[in-house]
C-alpha cells in the first residue's frame, strides 16, 4: 500500500458522490469537488466549488411558513473540459465502454489524477491521462492538464472548455425544497484569443466572483494549429477548439484558471484581477512545481508518521490533507470561520459550529497563526453575540450554535427528517455550550503559543464576555441552595426537551454546567495574567464590578450537578428517569450506528423519551479536562465522587450511545485510551474510516466531517503521546496502543520546534529549531529544561 496515495481502480457510479467529496482539492481560499471535468450535476456527479466565507441568504416557503436560510454558495463550475471526435458524441463514461480506469489522489503533492481508457459506440478507443491542482501558495490559481491519445483512430477532434455559472445549490437532497438559486449572472466574454471570463454575483450578500480561463492545446509538446469558436449565454461561456489528432500521438490540453472575489484584499476589482492574472499565469508545469513545493513545506510541519500501520498512516494523512485544504495560510485575513463539513459540500450550509474544539489543537501545535485568525473570526462577531445575549435577557456575549457571515444565529427553524418526510421544529439552537468551546479554544491557543498580545487585546475580552453570559444565565435555586442552568441543549442533540413538554430545552445538562464553571474559574485566571492597566481597562469598559466577580466565584463553588450515588454524572437532570430503549432490536434492524431521532420520529415515537445518546455529553468532559482537573472542579463545588468514577461513567454511557454523531467514536477512543488500549484502538480505527467508508450512511457526499477528521489527528498527537500543558510546562505521558510500533511528530510549542518519537519502550524529544530561549518539559513528575539543539531520551518501562 502506498501511504501517500488514495487509489480508485474501478469506475462505480454509486461511489462517485463519496469519492467526489474525498477527492476535493482546495487551498483554504476556495475548494472544488473531485468531479470529473466532463461531468455535470446529473444525480450521480456534482461539480461544486466553494469559497471560504462565501454565503448568501434566501427565503423559501416550507410547510406554510416563510423561512430564511443562509447557504454556502455553490460557485460557477470552472472544471468544464470535454472532447469528442468531430463526428462523434461528447465523452461520457456512463455511456461508453470503460476498458481501464484509475483515479488517484496524491496527498503528498496535492494532485488529483485520472487515467481512463474507453471505447465509444463507434469502436474508437481513447486514452486520457489527467492532472488537476488547486494551487496551495498562489491561492487564486487552479489548473487541469489532459494528455489525450487516440489509440486506434485518427481524425479531427473538438475540445470543449467552459465556465458555467448556471449552477445551483443541489448537493443535499433534503434541502431541495428550498430556494437554491443563489447567483445572478453579470457578464461573460473572451480574453484575447485563448481566454474566457465569467462574472457572477450572489443575490443577497452581493459577493462578486470573477473567473477567467485560458485553454492551450499542444500536439506532441508543440502548440497545435486550432480553430476556436465561442458560445455564450447569461451565466455561461464556452469555447470549442477544433484540431487534428493522429493515432497514438498525444494531444496535451492545459486549462489554467484564476478566481477572484469582491471579498479579496489588495485588488482593484475582481474581473480586472482575474483577467490580468490569467494572462500572466505560468504554464501548467511551472504551476505544478511551485504547488508541490508548497505542499512539501506543509507536510514538513504537519505529518504524523506511523510505523507498520499502512492503512492508518494513509487515512491519517488523508485527514491532515483535508484539514489543510480547508484552513491554510491562505485563510489568514479572509475573515472566514472553519465550516464543520469543510469546503467540501453543502451539508449544514457551510456553517461554523463547535468543531473548532477538535480542529484547533492540531493547528495550535503547528501553525498557530491559523488558529489566531479563526479566533479573530469569533472576535469580529463579538458585537452580534453581545446583542444576542441582550435579547435573551443575559449579559456578556452569547454566540450562536450555527454561525455564518455576520455571526447571527443561523440554526434552521425547521428541519426535514428524510426517514419520515416530515418538517419538524428544530430546537438545537439552544446548544449554548458552544460559548464554552470558544472560551476553551482561546485559553488553549494561549497555552500553546503564549501569544500575550492576542490574549490582552482580543482573547481576554472574548473570554470575559462569555463568562458574563454564563454568570447571568445561571439562576439560584433557594430550595437546593445551588446554582442552575436551565433551558439548554447539550452536545448530545437527541434530547431537546422533556417528554410531553411543549417547552424546548432541558435543565442542568452536566457538560454545560461543568464547562460553565470552568469558564468562570479561568476568566479569573486570565484577569490575573493581564497587567494591571489592561485589567482595569477591560473591567471598566465591560462594566464588570467586584460584586460580579464574587458571583463568579460563588457559582464555581455551588453549581448543581446531577450525580447519582457518588458515581454517575447524569447527562442532565431527569435523564436517568427516562425509559430504557430496546437496543438489541434497533441494532439488529439498523446496524451499530443509529440516527435514533430520525428512526423513532418516523414511527411516531420520540427520542426524548429514552435513555439514549447520539454522543455522550458526560464523556466529553473526560475528553476536554484531565481527571485531576475535573475532580478538582467537582470537589470545589462540593461533589466528592468515588475514585473510579471516570471508568464507571465510561462503562455506563458506552451502553447508551448510538454513535449517531461522527464525533462519538473519536471521544470514546480518547476516554478509553488509558483503561483499555485495545478498545481505544478499535474506536480510533472506526473514527478513522468514518468518512472514507461513509459509515454514517450517505453523509460524506454532502461534505466530510472535519471535526472528526481533525480529532483523529489530535488523538494521535495529544492523547496517545500524553501531551498536556500544566503551569507553563509541557508534560508527556505516552500510552500508544500495542498496534503501533512507533509514532513520530514535529510540534511547535512556544516558538520551539520539537521532534518527538515514541515507541513501546522509549520517548525521544529533540528541540530542533525555534526562536525562544528555554522551555520546561515534565516526564514522570520530573522537570527538565530544553533549549535549542537539546535532546532528551526517556525510558517508558
Amino acid at each position: 500500500m502506498d501511504c501517500w496515495k488514495i487509489h480508485y481502480n474501478k469506475y462505480n457510479p454509486e461511489e462517485e458522490p463519496k469519492q467526489e467529496a474525498l477527492c476535493v482539492l482546495g487551498n483554504g481560499y476556495f475548494a472544488t469537488r473531485g468531479t470529473a471535468e466532463e461531468a455535470h450535476d446529473d444525480g450521480i456527479h456534482y461539480p461544486g466549488t466553494y469559497l471560504a466565507g462565501g454565503f448568501n441568504r434566501m427565503e423559501s416557503e416550507v410547510a406554510g411558513k416563510i423561512i430564511e436560510n443562509e447557504d454556502f454558495v455553490n460557485w460557477p463550475n470552472w472544471l468544464v473540459l470535454n472532447f469528442k471526435p468531430k463526428d462523434g458524441k461528447w465523452m461520457n463514461l456512463d455511456e461508453f465502454k470503460i476498458l481501464d480506469y484509475q483515479k488517484t489522489l496524491d496527498l503528498e503533492k496535492g494532485i488529483l489524477k485520472r487515467n481512463v481508457l474507453f471505447e465509444d459506440k463507434e469502436g474508437r478507443k481513447t486514452l486520457i491521462d489527467s492532472e488537476r491542482i488547486v494551487h496551495m501558495s498562489a491561492k487564486h490559481h487552479a489548473g487541469i492538464r489532459w494528455h489525450l491519445t487516440p489509440k486506434n483512430w485518427s481524425g479531427d477532434i473538438v475540445v470543449k472548455t467552459a465556465l458555467d455559472g448556471t449552477v445551483i445549490n443541489n448537493n443535499v437532497v433534503r434541502y431541495r425544497d428550498l430556494n437554491q438559486d443563489h447567483l445572478n449572472p453579470l457578464d461573460q466574454g473572451r480574453i484575447a484569443e485563448d481566454g474566457i471570463f465569467l462574472n457572477v454575483e450572489t443575490k443577497q450578500s452581493k459577493i462578486r466572483m470573477s473567473q477567467a480561463a485560458r485553454t492551450i492545446v499542444f500536439n506532441e509538446k508543440q502548440p497545435a494549429a486550432v480553430n476556436r469558436e465561442t458560445y455564450q449565454k447569461d451565466g455561461y461561456i464556452e469555447q470549442q477548439i477544433t484540431l487534428h489528432a493522429d493515432q497514438n500521438k498525444e494531444v496535451s490540453i492545459e486549462k489554467l484558471v484564476t478566481i477572484y472575489t469582491s471579498r479579496d484584499k489588495a485588488i482593484s476589482e475582481p474581473s480586472i484581477e482575474a483577467k490580468t492574472s490569467i494572462q500572466r499565469a505560468e504554464p501548467f508545469d511551472q504551476m505544478l512545481c511551485s504547488h508541490q513545493s508548497a505542499w512539501k513545506r506543509i507536510w514538513h510541519r504537519a505529518d504524523i508518521k506511523l510505523k507498520e500501520k499502512e492503512e492508518a498512516q494513509l487515512l491519517l494523512r488523508l485527514h491532515i490533507f483535508h484539514l489543510m485544504q480547508t484552513v491554510s495560510k491562505n485563510t489568514v485575513d479572509l475573515d472566514a470561520g472553519v465550516p464543520s463539513r469543510g469546503l467540501h459540500g453543502e451539508a449544514y450550509r457551510g456553517h461554523i459550529f463547535w468543531d473548532e474544539l477538535f480542529i484547533f489543537p492540531f493547528l495550535n501545535f503547528r501553525i498557530p497563526e491559523i488558529t489566531r485568525e479563526l479566533l479573530m473570526y469569533r472576535y469580529r462577531r463579538l458585537q452580534e453575540a453581545e446583542y444576542m445575549a441582550k435579547e435573551a435577557s443575559c449579559k456578556g456575549a452569547m454566540f450562536p450554535w450555527q454561525s455564518g457571515s455576520n455571526g447571527r444565529e443561523e440554526s434552521q427553524v425547521i428541519h426535514l427528517n428524510p426517514k419520515s418526510g416530515r418538517w419538524l421544529p428544530d430546537d438545537t439552537y439552544l446548544q449554548r455550550h458552544v460559548n464554552s468551546a470558544i472560551a476553551y479554544n482561546v485559553w488553549n491557543y494561549y497555552q500553546v503559543s503564549k501569544d500575550m498580545e492576542f490574549l490582552s487585546f482580543y482573547g481576554a475580552e472574548l473570554f470575559l464576555q462569555i463568562a458574563r453570559f454564563w454568570c447571568s444565565k445561571t439562576t439560584y435555586n433557594n430550595e437546593r441552595e445551588r446554582f442552575e442552568i436551565n433551558h439548554v441543549v447539550g452536545p448530545d442533540e437527541y434530547h431537546t426537551r422533556y417528554p410531553e413538554s411543549d417547552q424546548p430545552g432541558i435543565n442542568n445538562n452536566s457538560y454545560t454546567n461543568i464547562m460553565a464553571m470552568w469558564v468562570l474559574e479561568y476568566a479569573s485566571r486570565i484577569l490575573d495574567i493581564l497587567n494591571t492597566d489592561r485589567r482595569d481597562e477591560i473591567l471598566d469598559r465591560l462594566g464588570i464590578n467586584q460584586e460580579e466577580l464574587d458571583r463568579w466565584d460563588k457559582i464555581t463553588k455551588k453549581m448543581f450537578i446531577p450525580v447519582i450515588d457518588n458515581n454517575i454524572i447524569d447527562q442532565f437532570e431527569g435523564f436517568d428517569q427516562l425509559k430504557e430503549l430496546d437496543w438489541d432490536r434497533y441494532h439488529k434492524k439498523y446496524g451499530e450506528i443509529l440516527r435514533l431521532d430520525r428512526i423513532l420520529e418516523s414511527v411516531d415515537d420520540d427520542i426524548n423519551r429514552y435513555k439514549a445518546n447520539k454522543q455522550a455529553d458526560v464523556l466529553m468532559l473526560f475528553y476536554l479536562l484531565s481527571s485531576d482537573e475535573l475532580t478538582r472542579i467537582l470537589r470545589k463545588s462540593g461533589y466528592e465522587l468515588d475514585k473510579d468514577f471516570i471508568q464507571k461513567n465510561i462503562s455506563h454511557y458506552e451502553k447508551l450511545s448510538s454513535h449517531g454523531s461522527s464525533l462519538s467514536k473519536l471521544v470514546h477512543s480518547w476516554v478509553t485510551s488509558r483503561s483499555n488500549r485495545k478498545i481505544s484502538w478499535c474506536h480510533f480505527r472506526e473514527a478513522l474510516i468514518s468518512d472514507f467508508k461513509d459509515i454514517q450512511g450517505g453523509t460524506t457526499p454532502e461534505g466530510i466531517h472535519l471535526g472528526a477528521m481533525a480529532g483523529t489527528i489530535d488523538l494521535m498527537q495529544r492523547c496517545y503521546l500524553g501531551l498536556e500543558i500544566q503551569e507553563d510546562t509541557l508534560s508527556f505521558n505516552p500510552v500508544i496502543p500495542e498496534e503501533l510500533e512507533k509514532v513520530s511528530v514535529r510540534l511547535r510549542y512556544r516558538s520551539h520546534w520539537l521532534k518527538i518519537e515514541v515507541s513501546e519502550n522509549t520517548l525521544k524529544i529533540n528541540s530542533d529549531d525555534g526562536w525562544a530561549d528555554k522551555i520546561n518539559i515534565n516526564f514522570k513528575e520530573k522537570l527538565y529544561t530544553l533549549g535549542k539543539g537539546d535532546r532528551k531520551e526517556f525510558s517508558l518501562k
